[in-house]
């Protein structure tokens, strides 16, 4: 029998570790307990999987064994009148440890997870750790926060659902699309987070990007009839797909028009845009629909130079109309630019609520810049510099700044 390496148990723990916590947090009814059954699981399997290889079916194992071994320590700790132990014991009695209703476990523990009584921190921090399976060094570096503060963050999420009775269960059907709206929120947060990093030296944090696609294609499997949920996957798959073209081979950012785009990734392109042609057929649009159709569009164009601006423009007034937001309104008026020339785009921008984003600046920099108006430019060059905190963009930025300086 070949030889099960930790490495490899490692990686089908994480594979498994969300549905896991899933099934378990139904039994027992507190996550902590969950978390702790699916890490002494993880403990027997090192000890066993080496020796005996990995079981046929390791979910259905990591459930029982942790089952198993939650329910022993609850019996000694109930045997000291711990009446917390006693009460959860008698649950688990009640509860089957299948994993017949496991999307039903993993859906619940998602909305527990993004319920709107959590902060947003809170809300990606568990929704990484319970159904993403990292740990809390991984989140903590991933956000650039002490792992002490990152471990802080969770047991205060997990404290508030406990303390403040937060239901396990999917929201009903009249709560479900402003419960919904936040589920999608966080992933795409977290999809942002890695593909382009608010701060640090590297511009693409991998791992995060593949986790939230992970968890959007999750939320397919889990909830294949709500259009916004295949929009989101769509979105994060087309956009993704220009990453290996967005680093050069000193770690530069490349911008969309100077991208190769023979390395872009066709696999990911042609999969995002069956997800988009879906979405059309279904015409039930919404914002995370309507982004992924502008991606397609760039995806379409074979250069920057055959890229449907008209098409782009007409689908941002849409996007508008969804959610009239100052973000929007800027990116649209990128579109603009391509169609109308940079004055008309300028007069879009010049006073949008943006003062503190730094790529306002960066786009309002570029149409002053192809105005000639050298000396503005220069200037909102400076406000994007000095808004940005990601090593890679500080990077182009000032040599853009350079260039209408020289």
């Amino acid at each position: 029998m070949p030889t099960v390496t930790r490495p490899e148990i490692e990686r089908v723990f994480r594979e498994q570790y969300g549905r896991a916590v899933a099934v378990l947090a139904r039994v027992f009814g507190d996550i902590d307990i969950a978390e702790d059954a699916v890490q002494d699981a993880f403990a027997t399997a090192v000890a066993r999987w080496p020796e005996h290889g990995v079981p046929p079916a390791p979910a259905g194992w990591i459930i029982t064994t942790a089952r198993n071994r939650a329910i022993d320590r609850l019996r000694r700790e109930s045997s000291r009148a711990d009446r917390h132990a006693q009460a959860v014991l008698l649950r688990a009695h009640d509860e089957p440890a299948e994993e017949s209703s496991v999307q039903d476990d993993r859906l619940r523990l998602i909305f527990t997870c993004c319920h709107p009584s959590l902060n947003s921190g809170a809300q990606v921090a568990l929704t990484l750790r319970l159904l993403g399976g990292l740990t809390t060094p991984e989140i903590a570096r991933a956000f650039l926060v002490p792992e002490a503060t990152m471990a802080q963050r969770l047991v205060r999420a997990k404290g508030k659902i406990r303390d403040a009775r937060i239901p396990y269960r999917v929201p009903s059907e009249s709560d479900l699309p402003e419960r919904l709206a936040s589920v999608l929120a966080v992933v795409y947060l977290i999809f942002n987070e890695g593909y382009a990093a608010s701060s640090g030296a590297s511009l693409i944090r991998e791992e995060l990007a593949g986790e939230a696609i992970r968890l959007g294609r999750l939320l397919g499997d889990l909830m294949p009839d709500e259009a916004e949920v295949s929009g989101l996957l769509a979105l994060m798959l087309l956009v993704h797909s220009r990453s290996p073209a967005r680093v050069g081979p000193n770690g530069e950012l490349v911008p969309l028009p100077d991208q190769d785009r023979t390395r872009w990734d066709g696999s990911l392109i042609d999969e995002g845009q069956a997800l988009v042609r879906r979405c059309l057929r279904r015409n039930q649009p919404g914002p995370y629909q309507i982004q992924a159709a502008i991606n397609a569009v760039h995806c379409d164009a074979a250069t920057a130079a055959d890229t449907d601006w008209n098409q782009i423009l007409a689908l941002y007034d849409q996007l508008m109309a969804f959610t009239p937001t100052a973000i929007v309104a800027l990116n649209r008026a990128v579109a603009v630019a391509e169609i109308d020339g940079p004055e008309a785009a300028l007069e879009l921008v010049d006073g949008l609520p943006l003062d503190r984003y730094h790529l306002y600046h960066a786009i309002r920099a570029d149409f002053l810049r192809r105005l000639g108006r050298t000396d503005e430019a220069s200037a909102a060059y400076r406000a994007a510099i000095d808004q940005a905190e990601n090593a890679a963009e500080v990077a182009l930025l000032t040599e853009r700044m350079a260039s209408v300086t020289n």
